[in-house]
């Protein structure tokens, strides 16, 4: 998978959002039951539209209370306009295996060859925790490869707005490391291969360091001995990342 260089991802990183947000929301029957496909606009310095799908699980549809969300930022392979792309890794290849996540999911599709922006997921973030029923100290990050990047830029730049943050295999760039200092009381459970030749261990190595090194004390670091870039089928296919997430809360 490619991946942005400094330069790119630093102008990205430094898009400030307009005072006005333009939201457009368009709802469409998807396969899976509880996932509907949508589309997101907002006014920004360059324009952004990007769909998003969205999974409610059933409880929540009978239920009148707040209920956790989960944002999942897919890797650089998945870009584009075909939101089944989407369902193919991570948490919602997990929900196709018939398994259960109770909270709310919503996975984002980065435009094709662009790169997460920490603004327009943010804003994305925050339209969904206003138009549905999301605890907002319940909010958690993930993302693998490219949206393992985007987990660390967007995590980094909105630490109010999440709960915990779990990054895979994610790639580091030196603005990021300041990221740290804004993270030092954000639980963080980090994951890689340590055969990974695309994106090297080394990102997440330095990154660990330097949250433990800002304070950190809430800092998981899981590294699988024989898995090359492909760490994330194991993460997202193990039940007690969910757990974990959804068992933290933000103090208000």
């Amino acid at each position: 998978m490619s991946l942005p260089d400094k330069k790119l991802m630093m102008k990205l990183s430094n898009i400030a959002l307009l005072g006005l947000f333009i939201f457009f929301g368009i709802t469409a029957e998807a396969q899976t039951a509880g996932i509907s496909e949508n589309q997101f606009k907002e006014k920004v310095e360059i324009p952004v539209d990007m769909g998003y799908l969205l999974y409610k699980p059933e409880a929540y549809k009978k239920s009148k209370e707040d209920y956790p969300l989960i944002v999942f930022l897919h890797g650089a392979g998945e870009r584009g306009t075909d939101l089944q792309k989407v369902k193919v890794n991570g948490p919602f290849q997990y929900l196709k295996e018939g398994n259960e996540i109770n909270a709310v999911m919503l996975a984002p599709q980065c435009p094709a060859e662009t790169y997460w922006q920490p603004d327009e997921v943010a804003a994305l973030v925050k339209k969904i925790i206003k138009e549905e029923r999301i605890d907002p100290s319940r909010v958690y990050l993930t993302g693998l490869s490219m949206g393992g990047y985007g987990v660390w830029a967007t995590g980094g730049k909105y630490p109010e707005l999440f709960a915990a943050m779990a990054p895979v295999c994610g790639a580091i760039y030196r603005p990021i490391y300041r990221n740290a200092q804004h993270l030092q009381n954000m639980p963080i459970w980090v994951f890689h291969g340590a055969m990974d030749d695309v994106v090297l261990p080394e990102n997440s190595n330095k990154m660990v360091m330097a949250l433990k090194q800002s304070g950190n004390q809430d800092v998981k670091y899981t590294i699988y001995p024989f898995a090359n870039h492909n760490s994330w089928t194991e993460t997202y296919n193990n039940p007690e990342l969910y757990d974990w997430l959804l068992s933290q809360k933000k103090e208000k």
